[in-house]
């Protein structure tokens, strides 16, 4: 079989440093998926832009060659003119970016975005632009595409906007997609639907398919052949069948024990429920207004949380796991007093066992102040939540200034304590944001939630956006210094592998509410709710033999009144959240 695509030797720099990207060599066929494989920095990315030469200005391709087979007559696109290369860019190779909301214009419809391929590399009318963009929406799974079409980014979820970037990478017919990362960021069930969309989009247009990634579950469900990368290097390449089943080198095999899977759980025993708990919340809703496009329309409403209640017992941790809009999040930033519910909603805090409880919700600004200094929050973004413009010194001690706590000595002392706690050197004390990795980074917002010495952190989806082994490391980490200071945490999560590793509870959530609930062992081994057994179906596993059911993600993740009549919704209103045995609720009409 002709390759489509050859990579040969390629090194890629920066000014006068060692290479970046060193000799590294693969070859993509026609309707094959390759996946290149590691950890953030390892070179994929700049590899894959290099075919596109998108590469950061300050870069230089030092060597090699990057040849596609155009028609018949292989071309190297590494000493292509630049025009001849825009000719290829979007049309014959097409590339999918991490993340959507960056890649997508905010000030342009979505529509006109994805119709600008056409319009670029197909000279197509308005009319015929339209027709063809609707059509790929369809395919693509949109419900409404003439909705679609008419939205902007800020209006579509993050599965949405990813479907959007397919579309734009599709709408061509392009001979090489490139994914770089594409199902990231996203919960589980939204990322088997969209590595489901694209391995049917292959399959009908007979497409080449370079996939990005950390995570050897998605390698396992997509790829044909694999390359794995470390600091610049192919580490080792071939079959995914031999490189999934027998990896020979060491770093694969640590790549493979980094693998979060979700373990499984035989006649677990009942755990007795803790009766000392440092928050609950009851009854706890949340209702928006929403705008509609027109000032002269009537508004509308959303209703983002319903009728939740939880506990969180001291020195434990209770997990919220759900789809992106399911609830969590809003959930968090209430029980931190950042939001308030709705009337009728509780939100209470015991700071010791012998502590009256406080209610968070009706606490006075000076009262407010006290309650932020014993709960915190961890953030999903550590690169958003440090300021660029601040030494870590100063992020870390930023929190006793504005509390008053302590001299400056006694600050940077503290400062010192806490870097040390989460396991970096104190000589970083001088760096910004920008001179740490992923992993460092998130590892620095930890310590500053630490400052204060709270009991309760809330942490919103801190491992999301890591690497396998950084987050696993990240983990490690909660879970020694929840041990250690005997904190709390209210962990929210898309994940079922990482909650079932950190959680001594979790409660799923869908659309505003709790759907199901129980101690993870209990959740794991025997999940009743369609939905919850849909995060379940949708994790992929690091086993070729092992591949997603897609079906019954489907099932689970559609909307309720396609649920088993048991579990369905009845003129829009939910069934009773129920009790299914010890410690296990379920929302059910049974």
């Amino acid at each position: 079989m002709q390759s489509l695509l050859r990579v040969n030797d390629l090194s890629i720099g920066f000014g006068s440093n060692k290479p970046t990207v060193d000799r590294v060599s693969f070859t993509v066929n026609a309707g094959e998926t390759l996946a290149l494989v590691g950890e953030s920095g390892s070179g994929k990315t700049l590899s894959c832009r290099a075919i596109l030469r998108i590469l950061p200005s300050s870069a230089q391709i030092r060597s090699g060659e990057i040849v596609l087979n155009c028609g018949g007559n292989d071309i190297d696109l590494a000493k292509l003119g630049e025009r001849k290369l825009r000719s290829i860019r979007g049309d014959r190779v097409s590339m999918i970016f991490q993340e959507p909301m960056r890649s997508l214009s905010p000030l342009h419809r979505i529509g006109d975005q994805v119709g600008e391929v056409l319009k670029l590399h197909r000279n197509s009318s308005e009319s015929v632009a339209k027709r063809e963009v609707l059509a790929e929406f369809e395919r693509v799974g949109f419900n409404d595409p003439e909705r679609t079409y008419c939205a902007y980014p800020f209006e579509l979820s993050g599965g949405m906007q990813q479907r959007a970037m397919i579309a734009m990478a599709t709408v061509a017919k392009p001979e090489l997609l490139i994914a770089d990362e594409p199902t990231t960021a996203l919960d589980m069930t939204t990322q088997a639907q969209v590595l489901g969309l694209l391995k049917k989009l292959q399959a009908e247009s007979g497409m080449a398919l370079i996939l990005v990634t950390h995570d050897l579950g998605v390698v396992a469900n997509m790829a044909d052949q694999v390359v794995v990368m470390n600091k610049g290097r192919v580490m080792e390449a071939g079959s995914s069948d031999l490189v999934l089943g027998s990896p020979a080198h060491p770093y694969t095999r640590k790549l493979f024990a980094a693998a979060p899977v979700i373990p499984e759980f035989v006649d677990p025993a009942a755990q007795p429920r803790q009766s000392d708990i440092i928050l609950s919340l009851r009854d706890v809703s949340k209702t928006y207004g929403v705008r509609q496009g027109s000032a002269w329309s009537p508004g509308t409403t959303i209703q983002a949380v319903n009728g939740v209640n939880l506990d969180v017992p001291r020195g434990k941790v209770v997990a919220i796991v759900g789809e992106s809009g399911s609830g969590k999040s809003t959930c968090a930033r209430i029980a931190l007093g950042a939001e308030s519910s709705d009337a009728g909603g509780q939100v209470l805090f015991k700071e010791s066992p012998q502590a009256d409880a406080i209610e968070v919700q009706s606490l006075n600004p000076m009262d407010r102040c006290d309650f932020q200094r014993k709960a915190q929050m961890v953030f999903q973004d550590p690169h958003s939540s440090l300021s660029p413009r601040m030494q870590i010194v100063d992020a870390l001690t930023e929190p006793l200034d504005i509390h008053g706590i302590g001299t400056p000595a006694e600050r940077r002392d503290r400062a010192i304590e806490l870097l040390e706690q989460v396991g970096l050197d104190p000589s970083m004390l001088r760096r910004y944001p920008h001179a740490f990795s992923g992993g460092q980074r998130q590892r620095l917002s930890i310590a500053r939630a630490l400052a204060l010495r709270p009991r309760l952190l809330v942490c919103d989806e801190p491992t999301s956006a890591l690497d396998v082994s950084v987050q696993a490391q990240i983990l490690d980490l909660l879970e020694d210094i929840r041990d250690r200071l005997q904190l709390s945490y209210l962990f929210i999560s898309h994940d079922l592998a990482v909650v079932a590793r950190i959680a001594d509870e979790v409660a799923v959530m869908r659309r505003g509410r709790i759907i199901e609930q129980a101690p993870p062992e209990l959740l794991l081994a025997n999940p009743r709710h369609p939905y919850t057994q849909a995060l379940i179906a949708a994790h992929p596993e690091p086993d070729i033999h092992r591949p997603i059911d897609l079906e019954t993600v489907a099932m689970g993740a559609g909307e309720p009144d396609t649920w088993p009549d048991a579990f369905r919704y009845t003129d829009g209103a939910a069934p009773p959240l129920k009790q299914f045995e010890s410690n296990h609720l379920v929302r059910t009409h049974a």
